[in-house]
């Protein structure tokens, strides 16, 4: 476990916190640190893991599981959150499940050329992204009309906001707390597990 704060072990636990991360547990059965960081507040663990998994892993979310890890990543990259972007991008890639393709993405991401591996409907979603990760008080009427333009349907743009929101959320907790991978298993998808 690695952070600037204090972060509770399963062993000094109370039973509220055992309850918190009992909901926190990863299907390798530990509790990532992005998580455990808020062993001290229980309530705040619980919230985050609930608009976490509404985020990135409901059943009613349209965008494809392996575009919405793409999303993530670029807006980890965009705020040099290390952390984010080890897990995200690990299970983009993982989705991806083409290392050629993988590799151009992430190369043009970090070049902040998604126009290099992207067009159409990916494309618009993730300039949307970098405009509302970097210039926020800029986004306008205009910024969704070109999602729609691009095919993009109105419960689409929602997805992709809310996703945009929270990586922008915990890239910032993780980044003001220095938080690190340190003990924690990279990315969501065990080897050989398939999606969840």
């Amino acid at each position: 476990m690695s952070a600037w704060i204090r972060m509770i072990t399963d062993a000094e636990a109370d039973e509220d916190l055992l309850d918190a991360l009992s909901l926190s547990r990863t299907p390798h059965g530990t509790v990532d640190n992005v998580l455990r960081v808020h062993s001290l507040r229980p309530a705040t663990m619980r919230g985050h893991m609930t608009l976490y998994r509404a985020v990135l892993h409901d059943a009613g979310n349209s965008l494809p599981a392996w575009f919405q890890e793409t999303i993530s990543s670029y807006v980890s990259i965009l705020n040099d959150c290390e952390y984010s972007l080890a897990n995200h991008w690990s299970n983009a890639r993982h989705l991806i499940g083409d290392d050629a393709r993988a590799d151009t993405i992430e190369a043009a991401m970090f070049a902040r050329r998604p126009e290099e591996a992207f067009d159409g409907r990916e494309l618009a979603l993730l300039r949307y992204a970098e405009k509302l990760t970097l210039r926020p008080a800029e986004m306008e009427r205009a910024d969704a009309d070109a999602l729609r333009s691009a095919g993009v349907d109105d419960g689409e743009i929602l997805e992709a906001n809310q996703l945009i929101c929270y990586f922008n959320y915990v890239n910032r907790s993780i980044n003001g707390l220095g938080v690190t991978t340190a003990g924690d298993v990279v990315g969501y998808y065990a080897d050989g597990e398939d999606e969840q």
